[in-house]
């Protein structure tokens, strides 16, 4: 298998991110501004590499691999062979396809730095589009991650400000010189062209209309446009020079996510080796989860860290499959567990959630799918796994809590709001009723002192 083959292959569905990094980036250093192509090819190649172990068989018989006079059936067995037995020969054909790369775009660094600096060059035709286009008519919401090396965060972050009140879309956009991490809504002519813009970009050209997670919805899903510059894309309260996304877990396809997890339900041992870990905030499990999760009770994800730290033990010598609503949380999330070195193996689930239940809306997770916008979730079956705060009954639906003074969630059904229970608890509901009192508005309640920041949890 040589470079021109790794350059002409299109086997680019494995997302590999732990093998051998540091190597690669010491080989590479002047490659290290563009990670993107880095992680591009490292995939391309471990992929490229596994299917050439690919044997043929009937076309209604489950795929095999052999290699090393051995013959495996599932993709994580042999992954997981060629990542243990032939990580020097990835290296060194991965080493081999950016040589070519690096040759290959040298010619284009002057135009692409040129262009850097101008966002006008980035923006999308809209003289065939007219004004009611972009503010009437069907709707939808996007949701979508990219993790690149961005070296001037504050003109991709102007350009998406302009781009997007260009384009009349509204939602919340997070820049970062590690990536970026959107969610934006409008008119379904508005979202395709912000979609062509970000495929036409010369940082983002790289990602796929398939990263775009879609849903039903439009502009007045969110309050206004908000995009701003942070140290990470997702709110981890770790420095990610120091834990990287590129030391994420092992990506499995929904189809093969899917697998898994029926094979541990169908186990049904106390003593399995598996964990089905959802990384998400308590109020989003509540609502909708996967059978058999272990959904760590924590209302941010910023907690996350700490509570990997607090439940080592929980961890050790077991599989992981991780899973949150996009995939962005899991690439952070599966790198600190990763970085910890107690875990036999770390998946996750590659699109998250949402892409999951694209393929299997009545699969193996129940519920809603909690979202961050005025909508609070979304549905793709009808099974409500959650309670009414006050009554016990059935109830899945989101409001916040009454009071000026608290932006806590609460499940209250329709007829215990009829009788006034609209609060997060009752010693919000006492102080709502309290004319006098002056608060300023909060995050936390005095009803979530009760729940301890960090669970100490056990299987």
């Amino acid at each position: 298998m040589d470079s021109d083959d790794l350059a002409d292959s299109v086997l680019i569905n494995l997302d590999v991110e732990g093998l051998t990094p540091e190597t690669l980036k010491q080989e590479k250093d002047e490659f290290s501004t563009t990670r993107k192509c880095c992680s591009y090819i490292k995939k391309r190649t471990f992929a490229t590499f596994v299917a050439s172990k690919k044997v043929l068989t009937a076309s209604d018989a489950s795929p095999l691999w052999q290699c090393c006079e051995e013959t495996f059936s599932d993709p994580c067995s042999i992954h997981k062979h060629v990542s243990n037995l032939h990580a020097d020969e990835i290296e060194e054909l991965t080493t081999a396809a950016l040589d070519l790369m690096l040759s290959q775009s040298e010619g284009e660094k002057d135009e692409n730095e040129s262009q850097l600096k101008d966002t006008s060059s980035w923006m999308p035709d809209t003289s065939h589009v007219s004004e009611e286009e972009l503010t009437k008519g069907p709707g939808e919401v996007l949701l979508y991650y990219y993790y690149s090396q961005i070296q001037d965060p504050k003109l991709i972050c102007a350009w998406q400000s302009e781009l997007c009140s260009k384009l009349r879309l509204t939602g919340k956009v997070r820049v970062a010189t590690e990536g970026i991490n959107g969610t934006v809504g409008g008119t379904k002519t508005g979202t395709s062209l912000y979609i062509k813009a970000m495929l036409s970009h010369p940082i983002f050209k790289v990602m796929l209309v398939e990263d775009f997670k879609i849903s039903e919805g439009s502009a007045e899903c969110f309050h206004e446009l908000k995009v701003g510059v942070y140290k990470e894309i997702v709110p981890m309260g770790v420095d990610p020079d120091i834990v990287s996304y590129r030391l994420a877990g092992t990506h499995l396809e929904p189809e093969e996510f899917h697998k898994q997890v029926q094979s541990l339900l169908e186990d049904g041992s106390s003593k399995s080796d598996t964990i089905l870990l959802d990384c998400r905030n308590f109020y989003e499990s509540k609502i909708g989860q996967f059978r058999n999760c272990l959904a760590p009770d924590i209302r941010k994800f910023s907690y996350f860290p700490d509570y990997v730290d607090k439940n080592l033990d929980l961890f050790r010598n077991k599989k992981v499959l991780m899973y949150c609503t996009g995939g962005i949380r899991c690439e952070r999330g599966s790198a600190y567990l990763r970085s910890k070195n107690v875990c036999k193996e770390v998946y996750q689930l590659k699109g998250g959630i949402h892409k999951y239940l694209e393929q299997f809306p009545e699969g193996f997770y129940r519920g809603k799918l909690f979202v961050f916008d005025d909508r609070y979730a979304i549905s793709f079956n009808n099974d409500i796994i959650s309670d009414c705060r006050y009554c016990g009954a059935p109830w899945d639906q989101y409001q916040l809590c009454s009071t000026d003074f608290c932006c806590q969630l609460v499940l209250s059904c329709l007829s215990c709001r009829e009788k006034g229970h609209t609060a997060c608890c009752p010693v919000c509901q006492a102080k709502e009723q309290t004319t006098s009192y002056s608060l300023s508005h909060k995050e936390e309640c005095e009803c979530t002192d009760s729940r301890p920041r960090i669970p100490n949890d056990t299987l």
